[in-house]
This record gives C-alpha cells, structure tokens and sequence, in this order.
C-alpha cells in the first residue's frame, strides 16, 4: 500500500475515510526538522549552509513513516499546498533519504489539494509532481532570514537592554506599527468644534433630525463653529427663522457585496464580529480544513472556482429564490503579487451545508463556519437597491440651511445573508424620512448645540493592524497570527478591550531599532524583503543572492552596535523620548528635576522588567516612575506620615504597593504590602495603607491552641493557624479581600475545621474539573478545564497551560484549549506543532 502522508493525525483521518484501505495514512505532526536553537545553524561564510536536526518529538513519527516503507516503496506527500506545507515535504523526504527509508527505486510524489473532499483528493492522485524547488528555497531564505535576525539581534538586545526578550524580521516592524500608533495619541491635540442639531416636524406631524450646513448664507466647514458662544448664536440663527423644505433629493444606488474571504479580511473579520484573535481565528480555521468543511485556510486569493460559483448560486435560489441569483455569476480577481500564496478563495466545500448542517461541536468553529459560508454564498448574490434621500430645509432668506439624510433598502439582495463589519463606528444614515414635498413646512420642536473634540487615530486591534500589515506589505497569510501573538507572547505589547497598547520594554525596544537599526524596521524596506522572497518562490530570483545583499550590510550595522556602551544606548534613547518622558510640568518647573530630592536628574534607565525613570542621585534618592509620566500608573507619592516614616504608595513588577520609609544602610527592606485584587489605586490614602502595613491580623486565640491570623499571600486573601501538634501550618483560601480585616473568630473556626476534615488536593482527593472539553482532536487524551492555586488552567496528559486572564474559565472551547496547549509545549521543547 503507498505510504501517504499528512500533517496531523485529523486531517490524515478525514483522508484515509476517502482514500480507503489502499493507502497507509500516517501524520507527520507539522515540522519535523528545524534549525537547533544555537550559534552556527546557519553558516553565511560558507554559502549559507544550513544544520538540520530532527526534533525529539519528531523521531518517533519519522520511524513510523520509515517503518510503513518498509512494506510499501512508495511515498506521497500530502502535506498542504503552501510554502510552509511545501517544506514539511521537502524535509520529510531530506530525513527519510538520510536514513536510507527513500531507496533510489522508492517512487516519491508530491500532492496537493485546497479542500479535503473525495473529490479534490481523488484529482489530485491523478495529477502528482515532485517537490518543488523553487517554494522550498524560498522557505530556507525565510528561515535563514529569521535565523540570522533572531540569533544575531537578540543578543545586542539582551547587552544593551536588559528586559528585552527578543527581535524578528516582521515582528519588530509590526511593534513599530503599534508603538508608533501610540506616541500619535500621546502627542494629540484635540481640537474643539460645535454642531448644531434640530429636531423637525412635519405638517403630518412625522419627527425627523436635521444638521445645521449653512449659517449667514455660508457653507459650514468643519471648524467653523469653535466655541459654546458661537454655537448659542447658530442656535437662535435657527430659531429665530421660520423654516420650509427647499430641496428633496432621492438616488438610487447599488451596494455590491465583499469578495469571499482570504486569510487576512477572515482574521479582520472573526475580530470584529467576535473578538476572536488572529491565532484563535486560524486555529478554528484549521481544524474546519482538517474536518473538510472548507478550503485551505492559508491564501491571499480571492477568486473562485467555477464549479464553487454554480453550487453556491444554485444555494442561493433554493433558499431565498431566483431574484437573488445574478445573471452572471461574480469573478473576483486576485491582487496578490505572489501566487504561491493566492490559492482559491476561503469556502465552504459543500455550498448548500448550513452551519446547522455542519453538526459542529466547538462554538469558535460553528461561528467561523458560518462566517465563511454567509460570507461566500453573499459573495454570489444580487446587489442590494438602495434608495438615499436628502432635504434641504431652510429659511426663506437663506441664512440658514438644514439637512436631513435618509435611507431605504428596496431590495435587500445580499444583504438577506450578510453584512460586512466595521472597524469604525460611522454616522447612522439608514434611517426613513418622512414624505416631505418641497415648500411644505418644517415645525421646530428642538434646537440643541453639541460640542465635539477631535478625537486621535485609535489603537489597532489585531483586524486593524493585519489590515495595516496587508497595505504595506509586511508578512503573509501564513505569519499574521504568530507575529502578533509573539510580540505578546514577549510582554512588548498587552490587549485590553480588544486593542493592542504597547508595554514600556515595547517602546524601549523599539526606539533603540529605530535608532540603531533604522533600515530593518523600515517599512519599505521589509515590504520590498518580502517581494524579493517572493520572486524566490515563482522562480525568479536566486535565494543565496537575497541572503548575501542582506547579511552584508546587517552583519556590519551589528558589529558597529556591539561596541557601544549602556550608557552611550540609554543616553540617545533618553534624549528621542525626552518628549514622552519628559513633558512640560503645569507649575513651570524643569521637568527632568527629581520630584522627590529637588536636587537630582531624572534619566532613562532599565531592568528585567523594561524601562523606567529614576534619580540620578540613586542611591541617596530612590525615585522611580514608569516611561509614561508623572502621574502614570507605575508614578509614586507619598500618602502621609504615621510615627515618623513616610508612607509611600509605589508600583513594582508585580504591581502597586504601600511602603514604610525608604530602605536605608540599616533598614535595606522596609515593610510593605501589596494593594489587594480590586483595590483602586487611585482611591488609596494613608488610613487604608496603615491598615495594609498592619497585617497580618491577630484575629484571636483558637479554642485548641494557638493563634489564628490572617493575611493576603501569593494565591489571595488567607485565615491560618497551627495547632500545637501539627507539622506546619494550615491555610484556608477567603474569597473576599475584605474578610482579611473583617472576618470573626467563630466563622474562622468553623472554616479551619472545614479544610482540616477535608484538606482536598492538600490530601488525597483528586480535583475535578471545572469543564470537561473532549479528547484532544489531533493526538488523543482528555483536555479539561480546571482550577488551580495559580488560577484556572487547561490540562492535557502532564501539560498544564494557564489561562490568560480576563478569560472565563467556563467560556475555553476545545480550539483555545488547544492553542494554550500547543503554546506551552513549544515553550517546554515538547513539540513543535504548525499554529
């Protein structure tokens, strides 16, 4: 039987259910070799030669493809049909050549297929190749690219900053983008307009909204109403005046619908409509591929195949009638420069399978299902008709004029399926006027200014910044997800609200590329990187040539850097952030004075943990607050005094903290604690943080002996006692940070009692979990949820990945669970799985 291999043991599952019982399926779990973690992987003096080495994990599936070679000399290599995909065959066939299972009569074939059904798999056995050269060099210019980056960058990273984790090709470029994003907004000025908004009536007494547009006979430009007197004066301009309708106006227009998806409008798209990341959206993605519901997830093309086209018009008649079938069918045509990556469009593979149909399980793959197929069948339907409508209300001297638009969708078309989400919220026209007849008039019921600012660019989300990528053409469809979850994944960027906001290490390190390292952090630079790397894959450039251009000049700007000193780095980037660190003080002062000595300097310094403000006057003055500011999160002041010391409110790697005094030769750590979970920084005063210095708190003699305490610890708030007899201590968790200070003798009694007649995990009983997900669909095993002293984790075998925070526990789907999974075991070296 021909050996037939694939990456993962799902879609080799799906394959074998329509290849039968003539092929062996065996999975090769994604990349079996890579470059070893160490000096001299690549070797530019000698042509770029390259060390390979077979990962531990992988050894063991090598052997099992080796071992089927054995009863079958024939190879065919199933893997996907990218570059990536590509590569994994090209070092399937490099290891098994090596260890003498690819004998020089064995039959090695190449295979590709963008959706996993009977049919694509079936055409595809009829038409096979060879490894294509081209695609794999193209693959080794990437990796020795990153290679060369990473193991020579990094370094000069970790000398001259301490903190820093790491730099990359596209990783670093993408930081800039957000980094860059948020100095915008730092440096905003907001300006102040006016508005003026009247609500109408109709002689049918109908209510509508109309805007000021013209003032004294004049057009009015944005700013140019500027202040609360001028919008009074605008507001009697209009009150003052009795108003009829000038002109009504009513188009038609047409709304096309979007083309189908490709990897980056699906990653834009998933966030938007359900805040899903670039990597959790992929991972769904790849797993509906595996189960062959759609096409190959990895593309920057948007065209359709022919036979796709009629199925899905044929699904739209049957569901919604002829009228929302086209006469033609819809051809979009690819912008991709690179056809390598443009592989047909993202699809369902069955056009009539609802997501109701699909009998899925997971709710992030039934929400992206149905996405990619309402997406696509829209993509095929009618246009919607639309009729837009505007009245001009005025007065009869024409000083003032108001506009009211409107909308109505007349035939809804592909609307009836699917609308494209924003990624900004834009001004509601879709609205229906009333009938209006010009010269009518237009009774006012209310005339109202309103002020506005100008608000700054927001911050990117992870659509909004793949967007970004996508026009300046930095990364690919394959790399999106990874760059951006590495740059978290490195503490240079954190997400809140679904928006991406730079870390102080984040701008440190930026900074100091931009200012070393200027041309590879460059945009255009990069961009056109890519474009050569691509000329590599359609065979029109030769890859050492695109290596040997770039290690020339990359070699020698990290040899120039490696001879600075720390001081001499922290001083250039002290004086480009002067702006940012330093702003002007509102009492005049010189900014860069020490707010705490009035004698020392305030300078750039770092740590472990990224980048800080402190004294020049250290160790007499021990001033510190973070990059952003005087009275940024991170800044320090003093809450009061209480038997001589200071009380000090401070912020540390592990966040806010209140301290007696300052540490001195004869005191070198003063008390301090921790502001408890849910305590507001902000709200913070001295009585409170003298009853934080207090603890922990004598809550009274237990009945058997010994004292009960209480106290914040690692895991939360805890009561604790230690009988006479026992070895150490017993801890019971409280939920409540407030039951520190409040809780009563009886209640921590009866709770000690509780835990020491079930000590549960601290004995025998075994924890159960929180949720249970299913087996691991790749390789086997319960996957559960449960709960632990850390906090929330997802276990599978002896791998126990926790959950980011913000995220409940309750909401983990398998696809996440597995992400964390896979994230973990690649950061233990316990595997090395495709994202």
């Amino acid at each position: 039987m021909p050996v037939v291999v694939v990456e993962s043991p799902a879609k080799a599952k799906t394959i074998n259910k329509y290849l039968g019982s003539d092929y062996t399926v065996l999975a090769s779990y994604g990349h079996v070799r890579d470059l070893p973690p160490k000096n001299g992987s690549v070797d530019p003096d000698n042509g770029f030669d390259m060390v390979w080495e077979v990962a531990n994990d992988s050894k063991k599936h090598v052997k099992a493809i080796a071992d089927a070679l054995k009863d079958d000399n024939e190879l065919i290599l199933a893997t996907d049909p990218d570059r990536e995909g590509e590569a994994i065959s090209w070092h399937l066939q490099e290891a098994l050549t090596k260890r003498r299972s690819i004998k020089k009569d064995t039959a090695v074939r190449r295979v590709t297929f963008n959706a996993i059904t009977k049919e694509a798999i079936t055409e595809a056995m009829q038409h096979p190749r060879q490894v294509d050269g081209d695609l794999v060099e193209a693959y080794l210019a990437r990796r020795a690219l990153d290679y060369l980056v990473g193991f020579n960058l990094s370094p000069v990273l970790w000398r001259k900053l301490p903190g820093a984790r790491s730099a990359g090709r596209v990783q670093s470029v993408c930081l800039r983008l957000i980094v860059e994003r948020e100095m915008e907004i730092e440096a905003f000025d907001p300006r102040e307009y006016w508005t003026v908004k009247a609500m109408l009536e109709t002689p049918r007494g109908q209510g509508f909204e109309a805007r000021l547009t013209t003032l004294a006979g004049k057009r009015l430009e944005k700013f140019d109403i500027e202040n609360a007197t001028q919008a009074e004066m605008a507001v009697q301009a209009v009150t003052s005046r009795d108003l009829s309708v000038q002109k009504v106006e009513a188009k038609p227009s047409t709304r096309n619908p979007s083309p189908p998806f490709m990897t980056s409008t699906l990653q834009q798209e998933a966030s938007r409509k359900f805040g899903m990341g670039a990597r959790q959206c992929m991972n769904a993605a790849q797993r509906l591929y595996e189960a062959g519901l759609i096409t190959y997830m990895r593309t920057d093309g948007i065209d359709m195949a022919p036979e796709a086209m009629a199925d899905a018009r044929a699904a739209i008649e049957a569901r919604y009638g002829e009228d929302y079938v086209p006469t033609d069918a819809r051809v979009y045509k690819n912008k991709a420069k690179n056809a390598q990556e443009a592989h047909e469009c993202i699809r369902p593979t069955d056009m009539a399978k609802s997501v109701a149909e699909a009998k899925l399980g997971e709710q992030d793959q039934k929400k992206l299902y149905d996405l990619i197929w309402k997406r696509t069948l829209a993509s095929q339907m009618e246009a919607a008709r639309l009729e837009r409508t505007s009245v001009d209300i005025a007065s009869a001297d024409g000083q003032v004029v108001l506009r009211a638009n409107g909308q109505v969708v007349l035939f809804d078309g592909f609307l009836a399926v699917y609308e494209e989400g924003r990624d900004d919220v834009v001004d509601d026209d879709d609205k229906r006027l009333p009938q209006m007849t010009e010269g009518e008039a237009a009774k006012k019921t209310s005339v109202s200014p309103e002020q506005h600012f100008t608000q700054p660019p927001p911050r990117y989300t992870e659509a909004t910044l793949v967007k970004r990528m996508e026009e300046l053409g930095i990364g690919r469809p394959s790399t999106y997800a990874s760059v951006i979850s590495t740059i978290q994944d490195r503490e240079y960027v954190r997400k809140e609200k679904n928006r991406l906001i730079p870390e102080d290490k984040g701008r440190i390190v930026t900074v100091f590329l931009l200012n070393f390292f200027r041309k590879y952090v460059g945009y255009e630079f990069t961009a056109n990187l890519e474009e050569m790397l691509d000329d590599v894959s359609a065979g029109q450039r030769d890859w050492k040539e695109v290596l040997s251009g770039f290690w020339r000049d990359f070699h020698k700007a990290i040899e120039e850097t490696s001879e600075l000193r720390i001081t001499e780095v922290l001083d250039v980037l002290d004086d480009v952030l002067a702006p940012q660190l330093y702003p002007p003080r509102q009492d005049g002062t010189d900014p860069r004075t020490c707010p705490k000595c009035g004698t020392g300097r305030l300078h750039l310094k770092t740590s472990r943990t990224g980048g800080f403000v402190g004294c020049g006057n250290y160790p007499e003055c021990t001033y510190t607050r973070p990059i952003a500011g005087e009275g940024a999160d991170g800044d320090e002041r003093v809450l009061g005094e209480d038997q001589g010391d200071e009380i000090w409110l401070k912020s540390g790697r592990f966040g806010p903290y209140v301290q007696r005094g300052e540490p001195t030769p004869e005191n070198k750590k003063p008390p301090r604690a921790s502001l408890p979970k849910g305590w507001d920084k902000e709200a913070m005063d001295l009585e409170k943080a003298l009853t934080l210095l207090s603890l922990p708190r004598e809550i009274g003699d237990h009945p058997e002996g010994g004292v009960i305490k209480s106290n914040f610890g690692r895991f939360g708030p805890y009561v604790m006692h230690q009988m006479p007899d026992e070895a150490k201590p017993v801890y019971v968790n409280l939920k409540d940070p407030d039951d520190v200070f409040q809780i009563g003798m009886n209640r921590a009694v009866e709770m000690l009692a509780e835990k020491r007649a079930n000590p549960g995990r601290g004995g025998r009983a075994a924890a159960k979990p929180l949720k249970e997900l299913g087996e691991h669909p790749s390789e086997g095993g319960p996957v559960n949820v449960m709960d632990g002293r850390y906090g929330p984790y997802v276990k599978w075998g002896k791998v126990n990945a926790t959950i980011p925070k913000g995220t409940e526990p309750g909401d983990v789907t398998i696809d996440q669970a597995v992400a964390l999974i896979a994230e973990k075991s690649a950061k233990k070296g316990k595997g090395r799985k495709r994202a």
